[in-house]
């Protein structure tokens, strides 16, 4: 077989190799060298006709020019007789040769290039000559690397047919060289230098502004270039041109050197080569700041170097040392207006006039300006308004005997402005401590009631307003807001402290019940936001008797006006019986009734249920679906049970909740802040409205910044705002008679068919999750998908039935612990938030005979079921999370399985505090079951940061958490 190496012929190698490589054949033999002629061109007087041309020709030795020479190039050629000829090239038709004379591609570049660069700074070609570029008018700098460029590609500088005699130098200079003669008269004859060396008198010329040529002409043509080192002026391109000396007699010599020699000085280097004249010193340049003062705070500052009577732009001196640092930065012209004027006039200016070689002009009337350098007093007062819960703030600013007025003052806080500036051309610092504070509590209070003109403090604003009684020097506080504030304050600094309760609040005398220290704490703040008409959250951790507490402060209100209008709760549907029950066992005197059904459906009309009622119990359903009647009704008070039921503040039920009008509103919950800090919010917004900034400024200056976790101070701010208004005790800290909790977590693994359908399920839900452009906008997607994951980490048959044949370890597992359980004579109680995950439970449980009930909201006899796992009828008792997670005592149970988790720690929480609460007597023992690698350790892991924002802000803890479900939070929920 042949090889395909050989299948070319034998040249055919030197071919395909051309241009690959430095060998012979890459180059053409017969390519033609270029070069660029230089020419010394004598100009010729022009014709008369109007439109005749201008004309030149060759420069002949020894031959003078009354208009002058310039330097003329143009490209040639090597002939074969090796000669430089011009042949057929011009600058016009050079472009189209190069295939033609087989021109090196370089070098044609080149020529275009050079050509290019001289045209684009030139308005046109001079008619007549198109033959020859000027080098005179050659105005880019750029000539001279392009010249340098020329040498490496082999372009010759040819002068005639053979002489190629032109040389680039490194630099060149002008000057004056004044020399004395022997009559005594100055003689200044020009000097142009190349590289050290004088040039000829009148054999130099000047490229543009940016170099030198010197010429000859005898016995043949030569040339010498080189840029010059800064640009030449008008004056000194004159000078190159001006062959002879110019000559000053003796007798005006002083008159010289007085006037005219600063000037020359300024324009070229002046020395003397023979060191026969002796120049006098020159008084160096001086900087001068012209500040011109005008109307209004107006200040211009302009600069300029003073050089010999005559005024220079400022980069044509170096700098005074210092000044820089006096300035914050170089001299420039500015106009200051205010306090920017002030200040330099005060504090800058006297710093320029002990800079040596600055002088400061000034034009105008100059202001005494004076800084107020005393630490700032404040007095801070609330006056009463004709609007319900606001007080007017006011806030007296004085510095040194000089009052500040508020409204200027707070501008320029507002605005971050570093100082102000008062009429009578005084002016402070604002960066004392105090304005700092007083800048954020003033902007807090501002934006409370951000519809309003002039400034208000709410009642609510208990905290806020401790924090500007201790930044003022004095306060000044109306009467009623002494005894809201004040008293409040007395009360929490009391219940804080180890004091038993006071005379001041006694139990009412229709509670029948023995109410522990901290119940009867709670009762006392509730029965002075009640008397104070302050609204707040009892926030107490569930199974404590937040219940009690409110029956409680109702009969307090009954004691105190015993006709007035009942209370109002609303709670979940579930617990509203809850209510009767509770109130018949602990103030069995007050009258409780509750509302079942819709106004329609009902026999009797809210009105006449109400009469003689202490307490109407209704659901969140019916309180928004006839709150036209609710709405309609003078209430005493409005009580929220289980209020994380209104935190959405877009629903229905929460703007009822705000729109009630009753002198009281309470909410109840043992899990205040579920999803984020925007529950806090939207239960304030109902029970305190004004504590909190409106929705939009919370988001901004609280949940974002919470959850990019840059500022931690923020939770700790918003915690002390909400205290005074929101109390909270936890089981551990004032139950302790409780008995132990011991929680522990479940780990169980996946069978193998089950893992290996989890992960190809995993794996397609990663790639849904990979083609979504924006999860914060598409999260149903995501908890579709996340839910799949969960139910399959539970069991594969709930997502198909055809995997009805894959084994569910959990059940199993489940299985194995009840049996031990059971057989110890325990009861559990077992959760899930999937209604048909406990239906698969309950069918395994029946197959082993295991005795047990099932509560989730298909539940239609409710009582009775819970009745039946009260009595004991059985051990086990299956509950969803969403239709027993409130409302519920089992204290029966103390065994829990929560055999699903779920990012929200509150949920696992409320479900644990059905059996672990007061009146129980066993330890409690909770397990979490979590399948491994899967979904749920991620849940679990979410779960625990979102139970740290929730402490954070409720339990003092100094750390602060993300407050929100983002789509970083998804994204870690399918991430391996």
């Amino acid at each position: 077989m042949t090889d395909p190496a050989r299948r070319d012929d034998a040249v055919g190698w030197k071919e395909r190799l051309t241009g690959l490589s430095d060998s012979p054949a890459a180059t053409p033999s017969r390519a033609t060298r270029l070069g660029l002629q230089f020419e010394l061109r004598e100009r010729l007087r022009a014709s008369r006709g109007r439109w005749d041309p201008p004309s030149s020709r060759t420069a002949a030795p020894g031959r003078p020019s009354a208009e002058g020479f310039w330097l003329g190039v143009r490209p040639v050629m090597l002939s074969d007789t090796g000669n430089w000829i011009r042949g057929v090239l011009t600058w016009s038709t050079l472009p189209f040769q190069q295939n033609r004379l087989r021109i090196d591609p370089e070098q044609h570049r080149w020529f275009g290039q050079f050509a290019a660069v001289h045209r684009s700074l030139r308005e046109g070609t001079a008619p007549g000559e198109t033959g020859w570029i000027a080098l005179d008018d050659f105005a880019s700098p750029l000539l001279w690397p392009l010249l340098r460029d020329a040498e490496r590609l082999g372009i010759a500088f040819s002068t005639g047919k053979k002489e190629t005699d032109v040389v680039l130098g490194e630099r060149a200079s002008v000057g004056i060289d004044v020399t004395r003669s022997a009559a005594g008269d100055l003689l200044l004859a020009p000097v142009s230098t190349i590289d050290g060396a004088a040039q000829e008198p009148g054999a130099v010329g000047s490229l543009a502004d940016h170099g030198l040529y010197a010429w000859s002409l005898d016995p043949r043509p030569s040339f010498l270039l080189a840029p010059t080192g800064e640009p030449l002026a008008a004056d000194q391109r004159r000078l190159v041109t001006r062959g002879s000396a110019i000559l000053v007699p003796a007798a005006e010599e002083p008159e010289f050197l007085r006037d005219f020699y600063p000037g020359l000085r300024r324009a070229v280097e002046v020395g003397s080569s023979d060191g026969s004249v002796e120049f006098p010193a020159l008084r160096p340049p001086e900087l001068v700041a012209t500040l011109t003062f005008a109307r209004g705070d107006r200040l211009d500052v302009a600069w300029a170097w003073e050089n010999l009577g005559r005024r220079e732009p400022l980069a044509a001196h170096d700098l005074p040392d210092g000044i820089d640092e006096v300035l914050g930065g170089p001299p420039r012209d500015r106009t200051l207006r205010g306090i920017a004027a002030a200040e330099f006039s005060a504090e800058v200016v006297p710093r320029l006039q002990r800079i040596a070689g600055v002088r400061v002009e000034i034009v105008g009337t100059r202001p005494a300006y004076r800084e107020l350098t005393d630490p700032p007093e404040l007095v801070v007062t609330v006056v009463e308004t004709d609007k319900r819960d606001w007080f007017d703030l006011g806030v007296l600013v004085t510095v040194q005997g000089t009052t500040v007025p508020f409204a200027k003052l707070f501008t320029a806080l507002s605005k971050r402005q570093a100082k102000l500036l008062l009429v009578d051309k005084t002016y402070l610092s604002l960066k004392h401590p105090a304005f700092d504070e007083l800048r954020r509590l003033i902007e807090e209070a501002e934006a409370l009631d951000e519809w309003e003109t002039g400034l208000r403090i709410n009642r609510h604003q208990i905290d806020l307003w401790s924090d500007l009684e201790e930044l003022a020097d004095q306060t000044v506080q109306a009467e009623s807001w002494q005894r809201t504030v004040g008293g409040l304050r007395a009360l929490l600094r009391e219940l804080e402290s180890d004091t038993q309760p006071g005379e001041q609040a006694p139990l009412p005398a229709g509670v029948a019940a023995s109410l522990r220290p901290y119940q009867v704490d709670g009762f006392r703040w509730l029965a002075f936001l009640h008397d104070h008409s302050l609204g707040g959250i009892l926030a107490d951790d569930m199974g404590l008797g937040k219940t009690l507490q409110t029956l409680a402060l109702v009969a307090h209100a009954r004691e105190r006006e015993p006709g007035a209008a009942p209370f109002l709760v609303v709670a979940p549907t579930s617990v509203v019986s809850t209510w009767a029950s509770e109130a018949a066992r602990f103030t069995p005197g007050l009258v409780v009734r509750g509302v079942t059904a819709t106004e329609a459906k009902r026999q009797e009309p809210l009105a006449d249920l109400a009469r003689g009622a202490d307490v109407i119990v209704t659901s969140y359903a019916l309180f928004r679906l006839d709150f036209g009647d609710y709405g309609a009704f003078p209430w005493s008070g409005l009580v929220l049970d289980e209020a994380q039921f209104v935190k959405n503040r877009s629903s229905k039920a929460h703007q009822c909740a705000v729109d009630l009008d009753a002198p009281f509103k309470l909410a109840i919950t043992g899990t205040p802040l579920e999803n984020g800090l925007s529950d806090i919010w939207s239960l304030f917004r109902i029970v305190a409205p004004g504590l909190l900034p409106s929705q939009l400024r919370f988001q901004e200056e609280y949940v974002k910044p919470v959850s990019l976790g840059d500022r931690p101070d923020l939770i700790e701010t918003l915690r002390r705002r909400i205290r005074p208004l929101m109390l909270r005790r936890t089981k551990e800290r004032v139950a302790s008679e409780l008995p132990a909790k011991q929680e522990q977590v479940l780990r169980i693994d996946l069978t193998p068919d089950h893992r290996e359908l989890y992960d190809a399920f995993l794996q397609r839900e990663r790639q849904k999750l990979l083609g979504l452009t924006d999860l914060d906008r598409q999260k149903f997607i995501v908890f579709r998908s996340l839910t799949l994951l969960r139910l399959l980490a539970l069991d594969a048959s709930l997502v198909d039935q055809e995997f009805e044949g894959v084994a569910s370890a959990k059940i199993d597992a489940l299985l194995d612990e009840l049996d031990a359980v059971v057989a110890g004579g325990h009861r559990a109680l077992v959760f899930s938030q999937f209604t048909s995950f406990l239906a698969r439970v309950s069918a395994r449980l029946d197959e082993r005979s295991i005795g047990h009930l099932s509560l989730d909201g298909s539940t239609t006899k409710r009582d009775e079921v819970i009745g039946a796992f009260r009595r004991g009828d059985v051990p086990v008792f299956l509950i969803s999370l969403k239709a027993g997670g409130f409302g519920l005592t089992l204290t029966e149970a103390d065994y829990v399985f929560l055999l699903d988790p779920w990012w929200n720690p509150a949920a696992e929480t409320q479900a644990i505090d059905r059996t672990h609460r007061l009146g129980q007597t066993k330890n409690v023992v909770v397990y979490r079951m979590i399948a491994n690698d899967t979904v749920e350790e991620k849940v679990m892991a979410l779960q625990q940061s979102k139970a740290k924002l929730a402490d954070s802000l409720l339990d003092d803890d100094e750390a602060a958490f993300g407050s929100l479900l983002s789509a970083d939070d998804l994204r870690g929920l399918f991430e391996g």
